[in-house]
């Protein structure tokens, strides 16, 4: 199965940018389908980046999230060659992961 998260790492004079796009349903909880049956909440609790074991991002969502979202980062410290990896966490115990080369 292919991973649900994609993401590109490049780094510059120090700083590595990270993009990521999450495909994910981030049901809030407040809407209803065709039929008038409310949608259950199902959305991101935890999205976590870590660079050599080390936790760089940490961003704790809610239902208040974007349908399939979109991250921008910048951290220092990663070099071209370094992977980078990005993980989540939902309200339903579903998870993903993946690793990315930085470049």
């Amino acid at each position: 199965m292919a991973s649900s998260i994609r993401v590109r790492a490049v780094e510059s004079s120090g700083v590595t940018s990270l993009k990521a796009l999450v495909r994910h349903p981030m049901d809030s909880g407040f809407v209803k389908d065709s039929e008038g049956n409310v949608i259950p909440a199902h959305f991101i609790k935890v999205l976590t980046i870590s660079h050599k074991g080390k936790n760089v991002f940490v961003a704790n969502w809610g239902p208040a999230v974007s349908k399939d979202p979109f991250l921008e980062f910048r951290f220092k410290g990663g070099k071209k060659g370094d992977e980078v990896t990005i993980s989540w966490v939902d309200n339903e115990g579903e998870s993903d992961s993946t690793t990315a080369t930085i470049g």
